[in-house]
């Protein structure tokens, strides 16, 4: 399974926020995050229980990889193109992103059973719930933290790559606990960020509403990776 994450800079004003815009870009936030994630899981339920669907995903040739394909530009259009959009098609693309996520997790039925699907979801959501709750309130800077794990990120990302070829299980297991542990320091450093974007954000409804979409897309792609390398660990296979 791929790893997707994005990297996008989320500035840190000096300007003190509202409290209650602030809270209200948060709660934004983390509502399409949590839309998100179960649009994906309904999406890769469905799916996986449709033999017709599950047959066209494993069987098409290329449909696997193009759904991928079209997942990534997804992702590049809202983060590197989100000036250009105005709110309402940017949320509609992040709800796109995560239907077509629930169609590529689908196949992860056919490898792991789905008691231990469940499972990891719930280790995983207390695991950002977490850690999450840390970047939140800690008053220590987390910007090194951050730039660490994407380092990380970047050698996780070739190292994965090197290992199609080679095959090596225990880069494939280096590999995985790395990725728990980056995955983890971003979504504390993530969630530290897009505090301090809140405070830049005054009253402008539209900005508020493109801010809370990227920061919401930032957050899920950090909550479905830690899932997957959770799931590496502790899934059943079947």
């Amino acid at each position: 399974m791929n790893t997707y994450e994005t990297n996008e800079p989320i500035g840190m004003p000096t300007v003190v926020a509202d409290p209650a815009i602030e809270r209200a870009f948060i709660a934004r936030v983390y509502g399409w995050m949590a839309i998100a994630l179960a649009i994906t899981g309904l999406v890769a339920t469905a799916t996986a229980t449709d033999p017709a669907l599950i047959a066209w995903i494993l069987d098409v040739p290329f449909g696997l990889l193009g759904i991928i394909a079209l997942q990534l530009i997804l992702v590049v259009v809202l983060t590197a193109a989100i000036d250009g959009l105005n709110a309402g098609v940017a949320t509609g693309l992040f709800i796109a992103y995560a239907a077509l996520t629930g169609f590529t997790f689908s196949t992860l039925f056919y490898v792991f059973t789905a008691e231990s699907i469940g499972a990891v979801f719930f280790i995983t959501a207390g695991t950002f719930a977490l850690v999450s709750l840390y970047g939140f309130i800690t008053k220590t800077d987390l910007t090194r933290v951050g730039n660490l794990a994407f380092m990380g990120l970047i050698g996780i990302l070739l190292a994965s790559l090197i290992n199609l070829f080679l095959r090596s299980e225990a880069i494939y297991w280096i590999v995985t606990y790395v990725g728990v542990l980056v995955f983890v320091g971003l979504i504390a450093a993530k969630t530290q960020q897009l505090r301090r974007m809140a405070h830049g954000l005054s009253d402008n409804g539209e900005l508020r509403s493109k801010a809370s979409v990227v920061g919401a897309l930032s957050l899920y792609l950090s909550f479905i990776n830690l899932f997957l390398y959770l799931l590496r660990i502790f899934g059943r296979r079947k």
